[in-house]
């Protein structure tokens, strides 16, 4: 168990915060002064993670835009795979928007509990510097006039919006040089990617010296507020979840007790292994022999929809970007959080490939920033992730295999005859 980086991060994370109670209760002056140098380790690693995000996001959504317009011209089938995926997407950002709101207004976090994170994580509340941007000017920066300025002054939705065009734009040259494009961009996110490895090599460590803060100034009292966070973003990627099995019983038609005797033993995979890359196979299989769906519709929706799109992955990236702006008191402009959500549209398909504790910052770190966010929270939260990301990686296989279903309907079967309109089941091959 102790092999889990995951497991490591939370136990240091209680560890810290134990150890800065019981400094706060019983420490003198001198054990005070070993935490704050302790704190000083913690910031060396926060600006280690830190200083991968911009070019890691940059890289990584480059060749994610390059693949999905690749993938997308493969046919109608993926057109409409796409088409639903975006739709359900976009429709999670405004769940989890309205959701997390409704929670905060009815479960407020505790400012005792916010203070103390705060403290911990030593990051100023940004409200009183945060610039008020209208409309137009926001729209105006979408097209970033200096690309390099924008990345050097965390500027994420301008560099967003220059990946994006410029990924577009790799496939649109001859094959050579498109592979040659995205063969570099591609380097250069799995160099990132390396970088984060080593610092999350560290991050037991890091994440004691800075919890060791938030233990000293607030003893447990963070604690609840951390509990909080994790039921209430859970309960976001419950209730997408839930949206997922009803589309796939009202709009792709499957029989209740199909549709679930199909997608149990998938969640099992996805709770037991957080990985929707690692559900493939058991999703291909229980869609060919439990809701019978063609080969030709299972080998293009659900590997597009592992390796692109992830429904609950937005969802969830935004609640926790809506609990740290509850943490810092920070209300953003409605155009902040439209850059947001499309932040967290393009890092959801981006984030494809990454490792879950990469994909934490690479994901989260962008909306943040968009949001004129501080990221000294995030270290925190990435050592209770582990219980979020559970539901998250459900939620993913769900939608999954409920688009695989919707798109599937009306569709031929092997024995060409249209799927769910009385046909005789055909005889599937079993997956090898």
């Amino acid at each position: 168990m102790l092999r889990s980086l995951s497991v490591r991060v939370a136990l240091a994370l209680l560890a810290g915060l134990a150890c800065g109670a019981l400094v706060q209760a019983f420490g003198g002056l001198g054990a005070r002064s070993v935490v704050e140098g302790f704190e000083a380790i913690g910031g060396l690693w926060l600006n280690a993670l830190r200083m991968t995000v911009v070019p890691l996001i940059f890289a990584v959504l480059v060749t994610g835009i390059a693949g999905v317009a690749d993938a997308a011209a493969t046919g109608r089938l993926a057109g409409k795979a796409v088409a639903w995926f975006l739709g359900l997407v976009l429709f999670g950002c405004a769940f989890t928007l309205a959701f997390h709101w409704g929670a905060y207004e009815l479960w407020p976090v505790s400012e005792t509990g916010a203070a103390a994170l705060r403290a911990g994580a030593q990051a100023p509340p940004a409200a009183d510097t945060m610039v008020q941007q209208s409309l137009g000017d926001w729209i105006r920066g979408l097209a970033p006039a200096n690309p390099i300025q924008a990345a050097a002054g965390d500027a994420i939705v301008p560099l967003v919006v220059f990946a994006a065009f410029l990924g577009f734009a790799i496939t649109r040259l001859p094959p050579a040089r498109a592979a040659l494009m995205t063969e570099f961009f591609g380097s250069v996110a799995e160099a990132m990617i390396v970088i984060v490895r080593w610092v999350l090599w560290a991050a037991p460590v890091g994440v004691f010296a800075l919890a060791l803060g938030v233990g000293m100034r607030a003893g447990a009292g963070a604690a609840g507020v951390l509990a909080q966070y994790i039921v209430v973003v859970s309960l976001a990627m419950i209730g997408i979840t839930a949206v997922a099995y009803l589309l796939a019983l009202l709009v792709g038609r499957v029989p209740p007790m199909r549709w679930a005797r199909a997608v149990a033993p998938v969640q099992v995979v996805a709770f037991s292994t957080q990985s929707s890359l690692a559900c493939l196979p058991a999703m291909v299989e229980r869609s060919r022999d439990d809701l019978h769906i063609p080969d030709r519709v299972t080998g293009v929706v659900l590997p597009l929809a592992v390796s692109v799109f992830k429904l609950t992955s937005a969802v969830a990236n935004l609640g926790v970007a809506i609990f740290v702006a509850q943490v810092y008191g920070i209300e953003p402009t409605a155009v902040q959080w439209a850059g947001a959500v499309l932040v967290a549209i393009a890092a959801s398909v981006s984030s494809v490939g990454l490792p879950g504790q990469v994909s934490f910052f690479a994901s989260v770190g962008p909306i943040c920033l968009a949001l004129g966010l501080p990221l000294e929270l995030l270290p925190i939260l990435l050592a209770v992730e582990v219980i979020p990301d559970i539901f998250r990686t459900v939620g993913n296989v769900t939608g999954d295999m409920a688009v695989t279903a919707i798109v599937a309907r009306g569709e031929p079967t092997e024995e060409t005859e249209p799927l769910g309109r009385g046909s005789p089941e055909p005889e599937l091959r079993a997956l090898h």
